[in-house]
């Protein structure tokens, strides 16, 4: 498929968020609706979910990540949505022009009526936590992990301790028991669990794995690969108490510390960022300060549950379109005025098709040559002239005023261009 120059309403990211964007922008009633998609297929990071929870609330069925996904791809691809995967974008700029990169078809340069950002958000590293200790192998996020289990078909380690109370670090503390591995706990900071209760029970009650709260990692011990971890105990400003070190050895340390925004993109076009949930600043319709840019989904701030980036997306996507039409009608409302033979400029640039309604329009020139006899002034819409004047002389120091009467209104609205032209007689 031929990526088009412009389009209508551009979504970047194909997750719950993207997709939902996607399909509530055709169905408002853009034409030309594009999502961009770095992967090689749609679905965003649901591909990976293979447990199950999933739309409860939008299609009122338990269903597995690919699943849900599946739902909406099959139903964006039937209505016509277009997709660039396998694609990065470098740029997005405030004017909404996009810049994008794929190995099969280089460089892309893409203007938008209106975008929607649905990136989604990316994991806590170990550097960002500060963690201490050697750099062996065996550190991994548990987004990362949930990959190689349930795509990749590769187990990362038999023995694990998984720090942060996240429900990814959750759901892979289940997913790797199934596999036959050994999850000797989970160790979570704060006095509370940070992610769902029904994971709490579903993930670590269920298969007897050992939640520890006001707890940390403290240091990893190993060289080449993860020996062990050394637990602690910390007080209420998450310092360690010294006498309450643990080690407990395993040979895989799972992360799972919390979900940023992934802004990057955002920050380029303009938008501004709320420094608490690292996403952008939105109004009820999801737009951010940058007019025509919207966000939907885990790119704005972290949701509980799918379903509801789903309806974030669907009332972005809504909003996007409505402002790509308006923006449509009026570049279609207003058309170029251009320059034709001996003619320099004109002013105005554009014409208005409705002003006409309201009056006569006057518009000015100036003509490259001077002509010492008679010449007509010409408005044409290709071949046709719609208006003509005549005057006595043409000289570039002297402007010359052309007036197009309300009654070839009818005429200009079938116009795309017109032009200006000085000729003799």
């Amino acid at each position: 498929m031929k990526i088009k120059q412009k389009y209508d309403v551009v979504v970047i990211g194909s997750g719950p968020g993207g997709l939902a964007a996607a399909i509530a922008a055709k169905k408002t009633g853009c034409d030309d609706v594009l999502v961009i998609e770095r992967d090689i297929e749609l679905g965003g990071i649901l591909l990976q979910c293979i447990h199950n929870g999933f739309g409860l609330e939008i299609l009122k069925q338990d269903l597995p990540g690919p699943s849900y996904a599946q739902r909406f791809v099959s139903e964006a691809l039937g209505l016509g949505v277009e997709t660039l995967l396998d694609a990065m974008v470098l740029d997005v700029s405030p004017q909404r022009r996009i810049f994008a990169t794929s190995r099969k078809g280089g460089l892309y340069d893409i203007e938008a009526r209106s975008i929607v950002l649905a990136m989604g958000c990316r994991e806590r590293t170990r550097s960002q936590i500060r963690l201490p200790g050697p750099r062996p192998a065996g550190v991994f996020t548990a987004g990362t992990a949930q990959r190689w289990v349930n795509v990749e078909g590769y187990m990362p380690g038999r023995r694990f301790v998984v720090l942060g109370s996240g429900d990814i670090g959750m759901i892979m503390a289940r997913r790797l028991t199934l596999e036959g591995a050994k999850v000797e706990r989970v160790v979570e900071i704060m006095p509370y669990l940070n992610g769902l209760m029904r994971n709490y029970v579903q993930c670590l009650l269920d298969y007897d794995i050992p939640l520890q709260l006001r707890h940390t990692v403290n240091r990893i011990i190993g060289n080449h690969r993860v020996e062990a971890v050394e637990i602690v105990a910390v007080n209420d400003r998450w310092e360690p108490i010294s006498g309450t070190e643990e080690i407990v050895p395993c040979d895989t340390l799972l992360l799972s510390v919390g979900l940023i925004p992934e802004n990057e993109l955002s920050r380029k076009a303009g938008v501004l960022l709320d420094p608490l949930t690292g996403g952008p600043f939105v109004d009820d319709h999801f737009q951010t300060n940058v007019p025509g840019i919207f966000a939907a989904g885990n790119v704005v701030h972290v949701y509980d549950l799918v379903d509801w980036v789903t309806e974030a997306g669907y009332i972005a996507g809504r909003s996007a379109a409505a402002f790509a039409i308006e923006l449509r009608r009026w570049e279609n409302r207003h058309m170029p005025l251009v320059a034709g033979e001996n003619v320099r400029y004109v002013v105005p640039h554009e014409l208005d098709r409705e002003s006409l309604t309201m009056g006569a329009v006057r518009i000015q020139l100036r003509v490259k040559q001077p002509i010492e006899s008679p010449v007509v002034v010409e408005l044409r819409n290709g071949e046709d002239v719609l208006v003509k004047k005549g005057e006595p002389y043409a000289r570039p120091g002297e402007m010359i005023t052309l007036t197009i009467p309300s009654k070839v209104y009818d005429l200009v609205q079938k116009a795309s261009v017109l032009s200006v032209h000085v000729v003799q007689r």
